[in-house]
């Protein structure tokens, strides 16, 4: 990619102009920003015209990422990075008197996703077109992101997170290919006039969506691939005659309730009106970006649709996007008099599906009341899915009522999306080695023996060029000196830093930037939290998504425990340690948000207190996001990856973690086991039980956890205190949580989750970490052994693997 620096000032003194009437002395901060990525997006715009000119010559197959989410963080450093003229960008600004550390900041987080689900998503998308692979996401452009959060009083308050209350200087509005998506109506019979049967519907909603489109800018490539994102608007939102009636809330009514559909990232979905705004979302975006693809290909190549597989493969991104499924038939048969059969076999050959979670609740299913009445036309099609394969599961177990009801698409009042994206689509992968294993012999054991060659395992994977080369300069720097360039495109490039895993200087070097990144998230949290951390202390991190399956819940207690024995015992001196956290929990999630409270409630405790001061602080990040993530990952020495086993699918910031060289203490869950393969277990920290141990106990019904509080006093007295005045004086606050794990609360088991089984399990592991980080240059060496090993996590060998196995993609090099 060409720079050419005066035209680079050209393009952005005009854009100042032209956008703000300003100059450069009188732009403000977000002006240069947005001048400035307006500039580079006109550099890399040839690329990105030319992408799809190449796609357009020479007709392959296309992937297109079908995902409720995507977690991009900002764009300008990277596109930067990858576009190969960060460096170049710099020395213009510095010319002109400008910082470019300056204006990075003003950039908000994209508000596109929430957790890993999302940011896989991103990074796939990176990988993608890196590999000059044909791969596009498709999604909803949200108006504001899931929210913004700030702790208030401990508590987590949900704020509007308005990322787009300035234009986005990355996306190029297409109003020319917006398309009309329909809800609810009559579903009406009619002939075509060669005699075929023919449905439609009337009195439907008309929704238009709207695709806004943002550069997947590929690392070392002309590449530059497409994320299409829609927003929702009315056609006919605005009533004027209501309006000039004085009638002013009614007169814009429909365009409110139309646009509410892009309007926030994963609403509450507690209540009815909740769960309906979420289905509208789903369809929505499936609908919009099928109606784009079917229009694109008869556009193409015809209305031969049994080639439609030639030249499309769809990826669904978890159960969000399955409607697809039946919406592509309504495409086919409706608009275009396709028959049920051929339409069948055009679905078989597109759709795959990826399933993230093990747990039954996440895997998402819809009472038949809402989703009939929504998506009535949809709703049919379903129906006639269900009725032909419920024929099939009678002809396979003739006799097991039991087995045809819970496999039946539609039963017990619901549809079951999960089960309709493995009947209908050609592959479902897991996403770490465990987590298939577990699909295939527990959680979906009898879709597996029917469909045993759809099923395969994909590891997740991280771009190195965001959670490394930009996130990590100086790490970066490191690993280029000894070993070149190259690792960026391909990773296991890492396992030649091996060598120097007793080399002195390196690991002395290793331990140099570490603090460094120590002192920089230091700094970062003392002006914008008002903390202060002690970079000489070891740095215990725990950041993702507020779950009880991801047991932050453990993690305190460990921390109530290590204040009550330093208290206790004044001889007991461990080392300095800060304990960090970030986390978002769902707004409807009140045992999620009572840990967020129960984190910050023992954080005050902990950091006034004069008798563990230089020992022990706990700090809570608020409103964890991307571009924090990239300030706290470098920084930490330790990652906490302590999800109950047999409950994580993979995780991703595992990976993360150990590419900048923070060691695990974890589970064998998700891909922990296979970074621990990696690395080896001696360069982790591994505790806790096992899967198949958990399932045991399960199906024996043999766990007991008050066994562990009567053998345990320092144990009892943590859970204890949870309710007897220590951190709350009414005892109340706490209780609920106290009781899940003593009791059990809501019809569930006490302790879910099995915190109290590996209490003492995950403290011996704790106590061994603090012994071996004594030694600095053993420490790093551990370090050095891990980041010279998480080549395999990199998403580059994520989608290769899926490239070879499930979309068959061919690469195309942009001139």
């Amino acid at each position: 990619m060409t720079f050419d620096a005066e035209q680079f000032k050209e393009n952005l003194t005009a854009r100042l102009r032209r956008q703000y009437g300003k100059d450069i002395t009188q732009a403000n901060k977000h002006d240069l920003f947005d001048a400035v990525s307006a500039s580079a997006l006109e550099i890399i715009m040839p690329n990105w015209m030319n992408t799809r000119k190449e796609y357009e010559a020479k007709p392959t197959k296309q992937l297109y990422y079908l995902s409720a989410e995507f977690l991009m963080g900002r764009a300008l450093g990277n596109n930067l990075i990858n576009s190969g003229i960060m460096e170049q960008v710099k020395d213009v600004l510095k010319d002109m008197n400008i910082s470019y550390d300056f204006i990075e900041d003003e950039e908000p987080d994209a508000g596109l996703g929430n957790g890993g689900l999302g940011r896989l998503a991103a990074c796939f998308l990176d990988s993608l077109a890196t590999l000059e692979y044909p791969g596009h996401g498709y999604g909803i452009r949200y108006e504001y992101g899931m929210f913004e959060q700030h702790i208030i009083n401990g508590e987590q308050v949900e704020f509007p997170d308005n990322w787009l209350k300035h234009r986005d200087p990355w996306e190029v509005k297409r109003s020319d290919l917006a398309v009309t998506v329909k809800f609810g109506g009559q579903i009406k019979y009619g002939k075509t006039p060669d005699g075929q049967d023919r449905f439609y519907l009337e009195n439907a909603e008309e929704i238009t969506a709207t695709p806004y489109d943002m550069p997947i800018v590929a690392y070392g490539s002309n590449t530059v691939n497409t994320l299409r994102l829609w927003q929702a608007s009315s056609p006919n939102g605005f009533d004027l005659q209501l309006f000039n009636d004085m009638q002013y809330h009614r007169a814009v009514e429909r365009q409110n309730d139309a646009e509410n559909i892009s309007r926030v990232l994963y609403p509450n979905d507690n209540g009815p009106m909740g769960k309906e705004l979420r289905l509208r979302q789903q369809y929505f975006f499936t609908s919009a970006s099928l109606q784009d693809l079917v229009h694109h290909f008869v556009n193409t190549y015809g209305a031969d649709f049994s080639k439609f597989p030639e030249y499309h493969v769809i990826q669904l991104n978890d159960t969000h996007p399955v409607v697809a499924i039946p919406e592509l038939m309504r495409i086919l048969i409706d608009e275009y008099n396709v028959g049920w059969d051929d339409a069948w076999s055009v679905v078989q050959k597109t759709f795959a599906y990826t399933n993230h979670t093990i747990l039954s609740e996440a895997l998402e299913k819809w009472t038949i009341e809402v989703f009939q009445k929504l998506l009535p036309r949809i709703y049919q099609i379903v129906e006639e899915i269900n009725r032909r394969f419920v024929i099939e599961l009678r002809q396979q177990f003739p006799n097991d009522y039991e087995k045809q009801n819970h496999m039946a698409i539609i039963h017990d009042g619901k549809v079951y999306m999960a089960w309709l994206a493995i009947h209908a689509g050609f592959s479902v992968n897991g996403v770490a080695a465990l987590h298939t294993k577990i699909l295939k012999e527990q959680e979906l054991k009898d879709w597996y023996k029917i469909y045993p060659e759809k099923f395969n395992n994909k590891t997740n994977g991280v771009t190195q060029r965001r959670w490394l080369l930009f996130a990590n300069p100086e790490l970066s720097d490191f690993i280029t000196k000894r070993i070149g360039h190259g690792w960026e495109k391909e990773l296991s490039l890492l396992k030649g830093l091996e060598k120097y895993v007793d080399d002195d200087a390196s690991l002395e070097e290793l331990i140099a930037i570490k603090r460094h990144n120590k002192e920089k998230l230091a700094e970062y949290l003392k002006h914008s939290q008002n903390e202060f951390l002690d970079p000489e202390s070891i740095f215990d991190t725990q950041v993702k998504r507020l779950h009880e399956y991801k047991r932050q819940l453990l993690n305190v207690f460990h921390i109530m425990y290590l204040y009550n024995k330093i208290v206790e015992d004044p001889s007991y001196n461990p080392p300095a340690r800060t304990f960090i956290f970030g986390a978002k929990a769902a707004s409807g999630y009140r045992r999620a948000k009572a840990i967020i409270k129960l984190i910050n409630t023992v954080a005050e405790r902990v950091n006034n207190d004069r008798r563990v001061r230089g020992k022990l602080r706990v700090v809570f990040v608020e409103n964890y996001r991307v571009s924090v993530a990239e300030k706290i990952i470098p920084a930490s020495d330790v990652s906490e990856q302590i999800s109950t086993a047999g409950f994580e699918a993979s995780g991703t910031s595992n990976m993360k973690f150990m590419m900048n060289g923070a060691l695990t203490i974890g589970t064998l869950d998700g891909a922990n086991i296979e970074i621990v393969e990696e690395a080896g277990e001696d360069n982790a920290f591994i505790f806790g039980l096992k899967a198949d141990e958990i399932v045991k106990m399960k199906q024996e019904h043999s766990y007991n956890p008050t066994k562990y509080l009567d053998r345990n006093p320092s144990l009892a007295k943590v859970v204890n205190q949870l309710v007897d005045g220590t951190y709350d004086p009414s005892g109340l606050l706490f209780k609920e949580l106290h009781d899940s794990i003593v009791y059990g609360v809501e019809g569930q088991q006490p302790d879910v989750y099995f915190i109290l089984a590996d209490f003492d399990s995950y403290v011996k592991a704790h106590e061994k970490l603090a012994a071996e980080y004594a030694d600095k240059k053993a420490w790093a060496r551990k370090t050095l052994i891990n980041i010279a090993n998480s080549g395999k996590f990199s998403s580059d060998r994520t989608i290769e693997d899926y490239v070879k196995d499930i979309w068959h993609l061919k690469k195309v090099a942009v001139k």
